[in-house]
């Protein structure tokens, strides 16, 4: 068994202001940081073996406080950046809806939109494949971290549940949030989803 620990990065600027924040690099806010050290603190007595994460900080930011007491180099990885939303890079609905409306109206049916300019779904899940099948090389009984986005991340449980990708909203994923899945040769397990507890005070 290969546990995997994903986490979602913790909170930025710009998502208090409810924006399609994807291919854009911007860091964690200071509550992000907060988040962050919650979740080191939450995974401090956790045995990892190797820690992985997107390449945009607040992924990376993200993973690094995680993965700092256990005197681990995160490896980063492109598969695992957010979806490039082109065009609606940084704008809320309501600002597509005035700006894009034919795109606003795509996004009613997140499977089978394409941003102009940037990724469609079809095209996250292509390149989130070289991160899948890299997991194998891990061995039974190791525990690897995952610091990503809620889109790849909700797109790796499914690929790891062996469920369509049209099914990935059904995945609720928080900023900070940790999910667990344990995979075995015949499949795996979601014995984690979307905990919060350690952001609580």
């Amino acid at each position: 068994m290969t546990r995997l620990l994903l986490a979602r990065h913790g909170q930025t600027e710009r998502h208090q202001s409810d924006r399609f924040l994807g291919a854009t690099d911007v860091p964690l806010s200071a509550i992000g940081l907060r988040q962050a050290e919650c979740l080191r603190q939450r995974l401090a007595d956790e045995k990892i073996d190797a820690a992985c994460a997107s390449p945009l900080s607040r992924a990376r930011t993200t993973a690094e406080i995680v993965a700092a007491p256990h005197g681990l180099k995160v490896n980063l990885r492109d598969g695992l950046r957010e979806c490039d939303f082109g065009v609606a890079e940084g704008l809320t609905f309501p600002e597509i809806e005035k700006q894009h409306p034919a795109l606003a109206q795509e996004l009613l049916d997140w499977r089978a939109v394409t941003f102009p300019g940037g990724e469609s779904l079809a095209d996250l899940d292509r390149r989130l494949t070289p991160f899948v099948k890299e997991l194998d090389k891990y061995g039974e009984d190791e525990t690897v971290l995952v610091v990503a986005h809620g889109g790849p991340l909700r797109l790796l449980i499914c690929r790891l549940l062996g469920l369509g990708r049209d099914k990935w909203l059904a995945f609720r994923l928080d900023l900070a949030s940790l999910s667990i899945v344990e995979t075995y040769d015949r499949g795996a397990i979601l014995t984690l989803l979307n905990d919060t507890s350690h952001l609580k005070e």
